[in-house]
Order: C-alpha cells, then structure tokens, then sequence
C-alpha cells in the first residue's frame, strides 16, 4: 500500500482544489461588483419622434444630450406626464437638434462619460470567461480527489505508483517455476541492502535490467518481489503512461520520475511493457528524421540511463515479451546492462507453480498436481492460475465442497478448447462428418512420431467455431523437433480431410483450418528450418529485424524461379502428407468405421475405452521411410484409386 507521504506527491489535489475555490469565490466577487455599476434606466423610453413633438409643442423644460441616448423631462403644467423623464435614441443624420432646442428654450447639456463604464465593460468579457475557468478546474479537482489521478495542470509530472518501503506485498517465496531468473536478480536484491559489498571491490550495479519473456511468465511479479526482499521504494509505471498527444509530456515525465527516484535512493524503478516507449528509431517520423512524442520520449530516458551518477542507488528494472523490437541505443551497456530470460517454465517449474497458486484452493486428497503439471506443457505462469481458477469455478457451480481431479480436466479443455456449444445441434450428416474427421485426426497422430498420447475424441462443440476435436497431449517438454516429426505432423493435420474422403468421397468445409495450419508449418520447413533436400538449408523468410525496418514481404528477394521452386516444393510436401494420411487410413478402414460409430453413439471417447480403439492401428510399411527421407513410394493419386463398395459406402445427402 502506498504511503501517505508518497501518494500526496503524485497526487496534489488539496492545492488544486483550493485554487478552484478560490476562482470561484473571486467570481462570485467580481459578479456582485459588475451589479453595482451604474446602467442607464430603459423606462419610459419613447421614439425620437414623439420626442421632437414634445419639443416642438414646448413640453420639454431640460434635455440631456449623449451620443446614444438623450435623457429630457417634460414642463410641469398640469400634464398627466408632467415632471416625468423619458429617454430617447437619437438619429445620427439630425444635426439640427440643437437649433431646435435653442429655438424652443430648452435647457440642455451633454451626458458626462460615466465613471467605470470601461471597467463595466471588461467585467462583461471577463465574467463569462473566469466563470468557465472555475468551472472547469473545480470539475477536474473533484473527478482527480475521486479517483486518485494526477492534478489537472500536472501533465509533465511522473503518473508512477509509489510503494514505500518495498511493501509490494511479493516476495520471492510468491514466485515459483523461474528459479534462474530469481538467482540473477538476487544480486540486485543483495546490492541494495548492502552496497558496500559491492563498492568496496569496484564493482557497480547494473543501470538497468530488463526482464525478457513471453506473456504471463511472471515478469512483472517478480519486478514487485524485488523490491519486497530489498524493502526499499519501488516505482511502478507502464510505457505507455508517458506517452500523451503533446510533444515533451513524456519527456517532462521521464526526468520528474527519475528526480524523484533519485530523492529516494536506493530505489527501484519498474517500466512495464518497456516496447510501448522504447520501439526502435529505425524509419520514424521523415526522411529527415523524426520528432514525434514517442521518440523524443525516448531520447530523454536514453539520457536519464546513462547520465545516473555511479552507484547512485536507483535501478532501473523493465519488462517486454517483444525484445526485437526495441531500439539498438536503448540495450547496449550502460543502460541495460543485462538481460534477464523470464521464460515458459518445466515440468518440475509447472509443478512449483501450482503449488504456488493452490495454497488457498481445498483441493481433493486425490489430487496429483505433478500429473497436472505433466498434461500442461508450454503453459505459462498465468496459465497455470487461470487453470486453477477454472477448475474451483468448476468445482463451485457443481456444489462441491473440494475440488477434484475431474473439475482440472474438464477446466483444461476449456482453456485448450473452448466452451462447450451445447445449443449448436448438429444435423445428422453433419455429425458422421465431424466423427469421421475427429477419428482420422485421432487414427493418424497415433503412428507419428512426437505428437504425444491421443487423450480425447469428442463432437461436442466448442468455442467460436470446431465443431470437434481431437485433444493430444504432449509426453514431454520439448525444445527441439526433428523433420520426421514435422512430417508426422503434416500429415496428422490432413487425417482428418483424408478420412472425409474415404467415407464419404467428397470433402467439406471442416478441414479449412488444418489446411491453413499445414501451409504455414510446411512453408517454415522450406523457407525458414531449410530442410528441403532440393533448395537446401537457405533461409528465404526475413527476420523480425526486417519487419522493423519496413519491410512487408516476409521473404527474401528471390527470383521467380526460387519463388517457383519454394511454392511446388510446399505443394510436394503437403500432397505426400495428404497421401500418407490417405494410406493409414485405408489400411486401418474397419477401425476408422468402428471407432466413427461408437463416437457418434456417446460422443464422447476418452480413457480405456479410447486407447483399446486406438491400440489397434496398424502402420502401413513405407510410413517410415517416407518419414525419415521424405520420399513418397505409394501411388500418388491415392485418393482417387481408394474407391469403396458401393455396399459398404455410408448413404450420405448432399448439403
């Protein structure tokens, strides 16, 4: 929690709230004056007209004469208007007012310039204006004191959150599945407790350390368990606060924050999303060179990192899931000096993980979380909250007082698939097809090589659009794949267009998304592994450095003929896994039917009953030559020369 004496520092709303009351009040002031300046009486206003009648017929006894008006009272004779003054507009073109009153002995005289007329004048242009004013700073100090913002005219004050005293709330024990990372940043934790350590032999902390890795990997929490264990200050801010619509805002905040950090020394100073501010310089702005708000933002915390004093105490701690994207000034030594991999951790990391987050959880004693952390492979640390949660929030609707081994299950599947569509019913055609599909998936990614186990088969729908699915868990983490795998799973990905032809010998819309998964991992295996025997291992797709320096075309300038070569040696190796997964699946055609039917009867397959359906796929005797060379033996016009009896074809309607 923050501090009192920290938050007045961001905040400043008692000032700014004085100040509108203050206008306010001065308005209210110069209202009551501007009521006191004398206006001239509009009564008895008559037309100039009847009052030249009036003078002519010898009524008038004085006239007073302005440029605007003229103020004159009739003779006292016994006239019901007698005594009475009157006002009048007088016409500019009469010249010869003056002769008429003379001729007549009317008393007349000029209208003096009254005194604070000018002032009245400016108080009608300044009113409106300072009421305004008022109103709009007393709006800003209310909605600022209600939520907390920073005040209205404090636009280059740093918006970063204070925790005193570290009391983030996090330490290292909250932190699990990183130990690599917390071993680094010990030191940084070991530095700001005792400095002399350090000092004493010449050494110097890093400036700035910058936490590297994908999303929900615990960057960020373990930002806030530094400054925990250290119990120093901690500020906290996004990139993207300091960027605002007017040029040198976020250059303005930059230099307030680190003021204020160095006020506070040894502190921590955590950026988050550090891509937001720190996106690299490369074709910004004009030929010329650029002048936006983000890179002038950028070039004042360039100066900030590399003008702190030595050993100053104020580190500058930063996260991204996007390093290659940031500017080449911003990563050299003496700003970020070290670069810390907060990375998707392992089995045994999952493990600590979620043993981390189920401390408030009741758990079932059949519980086995090492079987769950198996089954989650590539799960981040968010995952593997949001995991948990599901599964309580299963466990909850359900009524039951722990959480069992059923609700992960079932929270599992809904994060990999979906939710369940119970009110999509699917027509009678639509459900063999989608059974059939399902199965070939399941049938095929059986007999290849580092797919994992096939845990699941169900035509149940899920998410915005699978109609089915096929759920198969890897066995174990792994970093990197061979070409027979990727072989292997091409040709799983056509499983499921392969067996919708042999059943029904024709194919439907359902396998569009495991052909665009096909293409791209077989245009990676030519253009970026390089593991096409015939084009040989030469990268054809540009880096991510490319893209940053404008580039659109995510391939290399080649010519039409390597561009020719590329797009057939794609379409050679997506019809051999097409084929290969035609070839299974003839040969395992009883148990494509069999297994299609029990689906279709309880929609679901799962457990023993899956894995006896399964333990009887046969392998065809070239699958594994193909999937070491790549070489395809089989005749290539597979799926026209399968033809099924006529007897044994399912009777489908046409859609």
């Amino acid at each position: 929690m923050t501090s009192d004496r920290n938050r007045d520092r961001t905040t400043q709303s008692p000032e700014f709230g004085g100040f509108g009351s203050n206008l306010i009040t001065l308005f209210l002031i110069l209202l009551l004056i501007g009521s006191l300046v004398p206006r001239p009486s509009v009564r008895n206003q008559i037309s100039y007209s009847q009052f030249l009648d009036r003078v002519e017929a010898g009524l008038v006894e004085r006239a007073e004469v302005g440029s605007d008006s003229i103020a004159f009272t009739l003779k006292p004779q016994g006239e019901e208007e007698a005594g009475q003054t009157f006002i009048t507009v007088p016409v500019a073109s009469d010249t010869d007012l003056t002769d008429l009153l003379r001729q007549h002995n009317v008393e007349f005289s000029g209208i003096p310039p009254q005194r604070g007329g000018g002032f009245g004048a400016l108080l009608q242009w300044l009113l409106p204006a300072l009421f305004f004013i008022g109103l709009w700073l007393w709006i800003f100090s209310r909605a600022q004191q209600a939520g907390g913002g920073a005040a209205p005219l404090a636009f280059g004050k740093s918006r970063a959150r204070i925790y005193s005293e570290g009391s983030t709330g996090v330490t290292f024990n909250d932190v699990a599945g990183v130990d690599e990372a917390k071993e680094e940043l010990q030191e940084l934790v070991s530095f700001l407790k005792d400095a002399e350590k350090y000092t004493r032999l010449g050494a110097k902390i890093p400036k700035g350390v910058l936490l590297v890795g994908p999303p929900g990997t615990g960057k960020t929490l373990l930002a806030r368990a530094i400054a925990g264990e250290a119990g120093v200050p901690f500020f906290s801010i996004s990139g993207a606060e300091f960027i605002e619509l007017f040029v040198g805002v976020g250059a303005s905040r930059v230099r307030d924050l680190f003021e204020q950090a160095k006020r506070q020394a040894p502190c921590i100073v955590f950026i988050d999303e550090l891509d937001a501010l720190g996106k690299s310089r490369a074709n910004v702005g004009s030929p010329m060179g650029g002048h936006d708000e983000r890179e002038q933002t950028l070039n004042q915390l360039l100066a900030e990192l590399d003008g702190f004093d030595p050993n100053s105490g104020v580190i500058l701690l930063a996260a991204t899931n996007r390093p290659e994207v940031l500017d080449p000034a911003l990563l050299r030594p003496g700003r970020f000096n070290r670069q810390v991999l907060v990375d998707r951790p392992e089995r045994t990391g999952r493990l600590a993980i979620l043993e981390v987050h189920a401390r408030g959880v009741k758990l079932a004693p059949d519980i086995d979380l090492s079987k769950i952390a198996a089954r989650t492979p590539g799960f981040a640390g968010a995952d593997l909250a949001n995991l948990i949660n599901e599964a309580a929030l299963l466990a909850a609707r359900k009524d039951r007082a722990v959480v069992e081994m059923a609700d992960f299950g079932e929270a599992l599947e809904r994060i990999l698939a979906g939710l369940e569509k119970k009110s999509r019913i699917l027509n009678e055609q639509e459900q063999k097809t989608v059974a059939y599909h399902e199965v070939g998936h399941a049938i095929v990614g059986t007999l290849m090589p580092g797919l994992g186990t096939v845990e699941k088969i169900s035509v149940v729908p899920r998410g915005a659009a699978a109609l089915g699915y096929t759920l198969q868990l890897p066995e174990e983490d792994r970093f990197l794949v061979g070409e027979d795998e990727i072989r292997g799973r091409l040709a799983m990905l056509m499983g499921g267009r392969a067996a919708e032809e042999l059943a029904f010998h024709k194919v439907s819309t359902g396998a569009s998304d495991d052909i665009q998964k096909a293409t791209d991992l077989a245009e990676r295996y030519v253009t970026l592994y390089g593991m096409s025997q015939k084009l040989g291992p030469v990268a054809f797709e540009k880096s991510q450095q490319s893209f940053l320096e404008g580039y659109v075309n995510p391939r290399r300038s080649v010519s039409p003929k390597v561009a020719e070569d590329i797009d057939l040696e794609v379409k050679q190796l997506l019809d051999s896994a097409h084929q290969v997964a035609l070839s299974v699946l003839a040969l395992n055609r009883s148990l494509l039917d069999n297994t299609a039917q029990l689906l279709l009867q309880r929609e679901v397959l799962e457990g023993t009953d899956l894995k006896q359906e399964l333990g009887r796929t046969r392998a065809p005797a070239d699958l594994e030559p193909w999937l070491q060379t790549g070489q395809l033996s089989i005749e290539p016009n597979l799926s026209r020369s399968l033809a099924i009896p006529n007897s044994t074809r399912p009777r489908v309607e046409s859609r």
